[in-house]
Protein backbone atom coordinates (compact mmCIF):
# COMPACT_ATOMS: atom_id res chain seq x y z
CA UNK A 1 0.00 0.00 0.00
CA UNK A 2 1.46 3.16 0.75
CA UNK A 3 3.17 5.33 4.04
CA UNK A 4 0.63 5.71 7.05
CA UNK A 5 0.46 8.63 9.93
CA UNK A 6 -1.35 7.49 12.78
CA UNK A 7 -1.87 11.08 15.45
CA UNK A 8 -3.27 9.66 18.78
CA UNK A 9 -2.72 6.97 21.36
CA UNK A 10 0.77 6.59 23.56
CA UNK A 11 1.81 3.62 22.05
CA UNK A 12 0.46 1.54 19.00
CA UNK A 13 1.55 -2.29 20.58
CA UNK A 14 0.44 -4.73 17.98
CA UNK A 15 -1.56 -2.28 16.02
CA UNK A 16 1.61 -0.79 13.99
CA UNK A 17 2.48 -4.79 13.44
CA UNK A 18 -0.83 -5.61 12.07
CA UNK A 19 -0.82 -2.21 10.08
CA UNK A 20 2.76 -3.52 8.46
CA UNK A 21 1.39 -6.97 7.90
CA UNK A 22 -1.70 -5.32 5.71
CA UNK A 23 0.43 -3.64 3.15
CA UNK A 24 1.47 0.06 4.86
CA UNK A 25 5.46 -0.20 3.95
CA UNK A 26 5.83 2.93 6.67
CA UNK A 27 3.81 3.63 9.89
CA UNK A 28 4.79 7.11 11.88
CA UNK A 29 3.21 8.07 14.95
CA UNK A 30 2.60 10.49 16.56
CA UNK A 31 1.17 10.80 19.89
CA UNK A 32 -0.25 14.26 20.16
CA UNK A 33 0.48 14.66 24.37
CA UNK A 34 2.56 17.30 23.59
CA UNK A 35 0.88 20.53 22.76
CA UNK A 36 3.26 21.48 19.94
CA UNK A 37 1.97 18.97 18.29
CA UNK A 38 -0.20 21.12 16.44
CA UNK A 39 2.83 22.76 14.77
CA UNK A 40 3.69 19.29 13.05
CA UNK A 41 3.68 19.44 9.64
CA UNK A 42 2.35 15.79 7.37
CA UNK A 43 5.35 15.17 5.94
CA UNK A 44 4.89 14.87 2.37
CA UNK A 45 5.44 11.26 1.55
CA UNK A 46 2.65 10.46 3.92
CA UNK A 47 -0.14 8.91 1.91
CA UNK A 48 -2.95 8.11 4.46
CA UNK A 49 -3.62 9.56 7.73
CA UNK A 50 -5.18 7.62 10.81
CA UNK A 51 -6.64 9.57 13.65
CA UNK A 52 -7.30 8.01 16.64
CA UNK A 53 -10.39 9.78 17.90
CA UNK A 54 -10.53 8.12 21.55
CA UNK A 55 -6.75 9.13 22.31
CA UNK A 56 -6.28 12.65 20.86
CA UNK A 57 -7.59 15.76 21.83
CA UNK A 58 -10.12 18.06 20.16
CA UNK A 59 -7.86 21.57 18.64
CA UNK A 60 -5.27 18.69 17.55
CA UNK A 61 -7.66 16.72 15.41
CA UNK A 62 -9.25 20.16 14.00
CA UNK A 63 -5.70 20.90 12.85
CA UNK A 64 -4.23 17.62 11.66
CA UNK A 65 -7.93 17.20 9.29
CA UNK A 66 -7.00 20.46 8.20
CA UNK A 67 -3.81 20.38 7.44
CA UNK A 68 -4.99 16.89 5.20
CA UNK A 69 -7.27 19.09 3.69
CA UNK A 70 -4.90 21.10 2.49
CA UNK A 71 -2.36 18.65 1.25
CA UNK A 72 -4.99 16.44 -0.65
CA UNK A 73 -4.29 13.84 1.58
CA UNK A 74 -7.15 11.29 2.70
CA UNK A 75 -8.08 11.19 6.54
CA UNK A 76 -9.85 8.55 8.48
CA UNK A 77 -10.69 9.02 12.06
CA UNK A 78 -10.72 5.54 13.82
CA UNK A 79 -11.22 3.98 17.32
CA UNK A 80 -7.66 2.36 19.03
CA UNK A 81 -9.72 -0.93 18.09
CA UNK A 82 -7.99 -3.48 15.65
CA UNK A 83 -11.63 -4.21 13.95
CA UNK A 84 -12.17 -0.05 13.55
CA UNK A 85 -8.99 -0.15 11.85
CA UNK A 86 -9.99 -3.14 9.60
CA UNK A 87 -12.56 -1.63 8.32
CA UNK A 88 -11.79 1.35 7.66
CA UNK A 89 -8.38 -0.16 5.94
CA UNK A 90 -11.29 -2.61 3.98
CA UNK A 91 -13.05 0.74 2.87
CA UNK A 92 -9.55 1.86 1.14
CA UNK A 93 -9.24 -1.06 -0.45
CA UNK A 94 -12.57 -0.96 -2.09
CA UNK A 95 -11.97 2.78 -3.20
CA UNK A 96 -8.89 1.65 -4.63
CA UNK A 97 -10.72 -1.02 -6.64
CA UNK A 98 -13.16 1.62 -7.97
CA UNK A 99 -10.66 4.10 -9.22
Amino acid sequence: MSSLLVVGADHLGSIADKLKSSGFREIIHLDGRKVNMVKRQIPEHVDIVFVMTDYINHNLAKVIKQKAKDQEKPIYFVKRSWSSIQQVIHQIGELKKVN
